[in-house]
């Protein structure tokens, strides 16, 4: 993690998506055409932290997982209208598991949430996920690529929810298998790993 914004280098979080990415893809035998739009960003030198970066930018989010990896805390979206993870664009200098972090407590409002300990051994995410986002001309975004690093979260569910209604429509904790049409390959992951169960 950079200490400041104004000594953030753009080149150098470049790099270490690249390498992240053939490190991810290593590890789990992905499917390399889902990531060609963001090798071709980072080979083009594009700011690919910033959120007004387009054809598309890093984003960040949550598996918030209770501690028997059977269950699933998710948010409904306001502008998707959809049951997903929390996440959101990812804020320079954060480092990226961090970054995933303060989404998740910012949409949830739970307390005590930390970051699955298998990325501080692994130094990976657990998918990374480039998916379209509709165009949103009121904030002057045109149809864009959101390149999605994702971490596992752990909470404990007897922990208050405190969702923030101006960014969600409200958070449950639901079935894991429910992961299955959000977030497919996510959710294969977490179980080869032992990470989520069944």
């Amino acid at each position: 993690m950079v200490a400041s914004s104004s000594s953030f280098d753009a080149a150098a979080f470049r790099e270490q998506v690249k390498t992240m990415l053939d490190r991810h893809a290593n590890a789990f035998d992905g499917p390399e055409e889902g990531h060609a739009l963001l090798r071709e960003q980072i080979a083009n030198g594009d700011d690919i932290h910033s959120r007004r970066t387009f054809p598309g930018h890093v984003t960040t989010s949550a598996f918030i997982l209770d501690a028997t990896g059977k269950r699933i805390l998710l948010i409904h979206h306001r502008s998707l209208d959809r049951w997903l993870q929390p996440g959101g664009h990812y804020e320079a200098p954060e480092d990226l598991a961090a970054s995933a972090l303060r989404e998740a407590r910012e949409e949830t409002g739970m307390e005590g949430l930390v970051i699955d300990p298998w990325h501080r051994m692994s130094g990976l995410p657990i998918d990374i996920d480039s998916h379209r986002i509709p165009a949103r001309p009121k904030r002057g975004e045109p149809e864009h690529w959101h390149h999605d690093i994702r971490y596992v979260v752990r909470a404990r569910e007897s922990a208050a929810l405190r969702p923030d209604l101006t960014e969600v429509h409200g958070a449950e904790w639901r079935e894991l298998q429910e992961l299955e049409a959000i977030a497919p390959q996510a959710l294969r992951n977490m179980r080869r790993l032992g990470l989520a169960h069944p």
